[in-house]
């Protein structure tokens, strides 16, 4: 049973909250979505429409090709889930550029709030950090050789912003279960792959 009295929406706020050009930020299908767009709509937000574990290795890559800019990917632990790998590429590649922000509900949200592997109703591998082997998630973290801190939140305000840390920075945020209003940002792929592309880029 998911305990978190953390809101996912006025935390992302808070994260996103004096958001300028040199923030770009990469959102996960489903709430995350939906969180970044009710914090404000901006041009160097890219949300994902049914890119199941793209946004690490897109952030990732934007991290390499952007040394300049900082890079905040905010995604869900059922995405984060399916691309755990991209977190050894991410290791090996070590951008300092690179934050990874993980809002952990133990749900799958899109397809019927079906519990995650970070839930306490699985047993099944502990690959984001449960509170059953916190000694083997911190192991998992160094391995990974991401910035000494990594942690999960379970209540309260967080103790800093990642996007502002020296990466690659890893958090997974313990949050509510909660049924939200959908804030939509644009549902053309194309539009915002354009959208984005102009405004980090400049026009052609």
């Amino acid at each position: 049973m998911n305990t978190a009295t953390l809101q996912r929406r006025p935390l992302v706020k808070k994260i996103l909250a004096g958001a300028d050009d040199n923030l770009l930020v990469i959102a996960g299908l489903g709430s995350p979505n939906w969180d970044i767009t009710e914090a404000g709509d901006r041009p160097l937000n890219m949300p994902l429409w049914g890119a199941m574990a793209a946004p690490v290795p897109m952030g990732l890559g934007l991290a390499i090709a952007q040394p300049t800019r900082r890079v905040l990917v905010i995604t869900g632990d059922g995405d984060m889930l399916m691309s755990l790998g991209s977190l050894a590429t991410v290791a090996a590649q070590q951008p300092d550029n690179l934050a990874i922000c993980v809002l952990d509900n133990e749900k799958f949200g899109e397809t019927g709030n079906q519990a995650t592997a970070t839930s306490p109703r699985n047993n099944g591998p502990d690959q984001l950090g449960k509170r059953r082997r916190p000694q083997r998630h911190r192991q998992g973290l160094r391995h990974c050789r991401f910035r000494p801190g990594a942690r999960r939140e379970r209540g309260g305000a967080t103790r800093d912003r990642p996007a502002q840390d020296e990466g690659p920075i890893f958090r997974v945020v313990k949050v509510m279960v909660e049924k939200l209003e959908f804030v939509m940002p644009p549902q053309d792929g194309a539009h915002l792959k354009d959208r984005f592309r102009q405004a980090l880029l400049g026009r052609p």
